[in-house]
């Protein structure tokens, strides 16, 4: 007998069964054929969810047995993993109010009279039973607030809990500002917006690329405010500035005695925060006035350093942003003028406020400015006069013999104790006398505490009487001493060049004043990673060459000519005149010391213009102590006047046969005879009977 398939005559046995025993009793009835059979006879088509791998190490059999049953359950919770549990489907908007009515215990939920919280974020009292349940479109299912949630709804209901409706308007304007100050609740160790913490930033402290700090988030950026504050040259302005200038030369005695009389609690204030708060209670509005050169760190912002501090790092640095350093194209060494902000509470240092000068010039100036390096140097031609004093024979011989123009690379080769240092001083106040328009930077190396005060004090008295006189002296003492380490000389050395390099692309002149090269040779040794190469002396081989840098910087820059074209058709040449970086250095000879011969030797071709002291004339306590014939000047015909050259050439001649004491002995008679250097000239320019 063929055996009859199970679907032959499907319509006449088939059973129907309600979906109650399939699935549950919410469900509704769906007619099922009998050969599927009953709910104890389904087949199990379930599969075994597969358990996920346990990472690390795999238990250690040893430690599994002793430890016995508790390992086991710790292994098994582990890798199990954790089901949530299954909503109940239900039979739409009916079972949600069936189900609401049994838990506010009322027969029907027309009987509810409290509002129903219904799971929105904006919460707001239900108007209707059929909107209090929210029924979702693809599921129908109904969210059930829980427990907890209820209770926050009685609670929002009765006033209890602030919501959106009975806040205060000003609360969150508050919570904001709490938060940006870092205030409140909103710890900066634990919120997501803070770039240091934050773990999923890419600029955070764990991040592996982000050693030092480089990449922290910067000072924040500020409003621009600069409408409201006095235009640049106005009165409050220059009043702001000779308050800095008075608060400036005081010493910190001083300072806290005015901050007593202002009731300012001064006792963790440096003198240079000081100077600012005080400012800050003097000035119209309350603005504050500084000055300083600008360095720009490798993270794009900068610091102004001050030359009262020799440029050196401090916590009353003025902070300036990279906006600023954009906008006017300002690079290291950059002398700025202009407004400070004082720090906030988030912030650490004082912030530039605004910029209106940048190395005594207009900001704008400087984004056309070309750098130094494509500035083409020449022979110098202008004559810097160091004749200043009748009785000042020092300098009155250098303008003849050794002759210094504008642009000059000059070197003094000193032994100890022949003057050098009283020889500096004199040519600082010939500069400062003869020719006001020269920058004047006093660079001391490694040298004694009390020089660098006299030097200061020289530098003090030169500004005042010029003040008296209504003449600006810009004249400045840069000093590392010598119980100071390696790396502030260098860095000291390093902030002047850039200054000066600055001041000369924005066509001013400027005059160094090095004591002294030997010492700056000697510091850079020491700073500078070894290349192995050692020269004679324990000289590194690449030693000099930041000192070499430094002093061939000086050059005279070539002026620019300008054709223009007149109204008239007719077209004239207009000389821009150019700045020029003039470098006066002290080597130091004679010490006994080897490494000071390999300096010298290093430096010996390199200036255009020698001067040499003589030991054997100091030690007859003749001064100065000058070597005419060792001392000179390359093209001085550039410099000096045919009657000069004519003088010069006459008395060296007349001098061949006689000693270095004896010919200066001779000069010194003819300076006292004539007290001016053109009266001697003309006397040494007469051929002799």
């Amino acid at each position: 007998m063929p055996r009859t398939p199970k679907n032959q005559n499907l319509e006449q046995n088939v059973q129907t069964q309600s979906l109650t025993d399939l699935v549950y009793p919410e469900s509704t009835g769906i007619p099922v054929p009998e050969y599927l059979g009953t709910v104890d006879k389904l087949p199990d088509n379930t599969e075994e969810v597969p358990q996920p791998k346990r990472r690390g190490r795999k238990p250690n059999p040893k430690t599994k047995a002793r430890k016995g049953p508790a390992l086991e359950q710790n292994v098994q919770a582990e890798t199990e993993p954790e089901f949530q549990e299954k909503k109940q489907p239900v039979d739409g908007i009916a079972a949600a109010e069936k189900r609401l009515a049994e838990q506010y215990g009322v027969a029907n939920i027309d009987a509810i009279t409290e509002p129903i919280y219904t799971g929105e974020q904006n919460y707001k009292p239900a108007e209707s039973t059929e909107e209090n349940a929210f029924v979702s479109e693809n599921t129908s299912e109904a969210v059930i607030p829980q427990n907890g949630d209820m209770a926050q709804a009685q609670a929002e209901n009765q006033g209890e809990v602030a919501t959106d409706h009975n806040a205060d308007p000003n609360a969150q304007q508050q919570g904001e500002a709490q938060a940006q100050n870092g205030e409140g609740q909103d710890d900066r160790r634990f919120n997501n917006q803070n770039g240091k913490f934050n773990k999923f930033n890419k600029n955070n402290k764990f991040n592996k690329n982000n050693r030092n700090n480089r990449n922290f988030q910067q000072q924040e950026e500020f409003v621009d405010d600069s409408a409201t504050l006095p235009a640049p040259g106005s009165e409050a302005i220059l009043k702001a500035k000779e308050n800095w200038l008075k608060f400036r030369k005081l010493s910190m005695s001083e300072l806290q005695e005015l901050a007593v009389q202002k009731e300012v609690d001064f006792r963790r204030m440096r003198k240079q925060s000081l100077n600012y708060i005080l400012q800050s209670l003097e000035n119209e509005g309350n603005i504050i006035y500084t000055e300083g050169v600008l360095e720009v760190t490798p993270q794009g912002h900068g610091f102004l350093r001050m030359p009262d501090q020799n440029y050196q790092t401090s916590t009353d640095d003025v902070y300036v942003s990279q906006n600023l350093i954009r906008k006017f194209n300002l690079k290291i060494g950059d002398t700025i003028e202009g407004l400070v902000r004082t720090p906030r509470e988030q912030d650490k240092y004082f912030s530039m406020r605004r910029i209106d000068r940048v190395n005594f010039e207009e900001p704008d100036k400087m984004r056309r400015r070309v750098a130094f390096e494509y500035l083409t140097p020449i022979h110098p031609e202008e004559k810097i006069h160091l004749e200043w004093n009748e009785t000042e024979f020092s300098t009155r011989i250098m303008d003849v013999f050794s002759p210094i123009g504008k642009g000059q690379r000059s070197i003094i080769l000193a032994p100890p104790r022949t003057g050098k240092t009283v020889l500096l001083q004199n040519i600082t106040r010939a500069i400062a006398k003869n020719h006001p328009e020269i920058i004047l930077i006093t660079l001391l190396i490694d040298e004694r505490p009390e020089e660098v005060t006299e030097m200061r004090d020289i530098i003090t008295d030169i500004k005042e009487k010029a003040a008296e006189k209504g003449i600006e002296i810009k004249a400045e003492v840069v000093a590392s001493t010598f119980d100071e380490p390696p790396e502030h000389h260098t860095r000291v050395a390093n902030m002047v060049l850039e200054k000066a390099k600055r001041l000369v692309e924005s066509q001013k002149d400027v005059v160094i004043l090095l004591d002294s090269i030997t010492r700056f040779a000697r510091a850079n040794n020491v700073v500078i990673p070894h290349s192995g190469k050692i020269l004679s002396g324990g000289v590194d081989a690449n030693a000099m060459q930041f000192p070499k840098k430094f002093f061939g910087a000086a050059r005279k820059i070539q002026d620019k000519i300008r054709t223009i074209k007149n109204e008239d058709g007719s077209i004239s040449e207009e000389v821009q005149k150019n700045g020029s970086l003039t470098i006066i250095g002290t080597a130091l000879i004679e010490t006994g010391s080897r490494m000071d011969e390999v300096i010298f030797e290093e430096f010996k071709g390199t200036g255009n213009m020698e001067l040499v002291l003589d030991r054997r004339i100091a030690e007859k306590r003749i001064w100065p102590a000058i070597d005419v014939f060792k001392s000179g000047t390359r093209k001085e015909e550039r410099l000096l006047t045919m009657l000069e050259q004519n003088a010069a050439w006459n008395f060296r001649r007349g001098s061949q046969n006689e000693t270095e004491t004896g010919i200066m002995e001779n000069l010194l008679k003819l300076l006292n005879k004539f007290k001016t250097n053109s009266e001697l000239m003309s006397a040494l320019s007469k051929p002799k009977d």
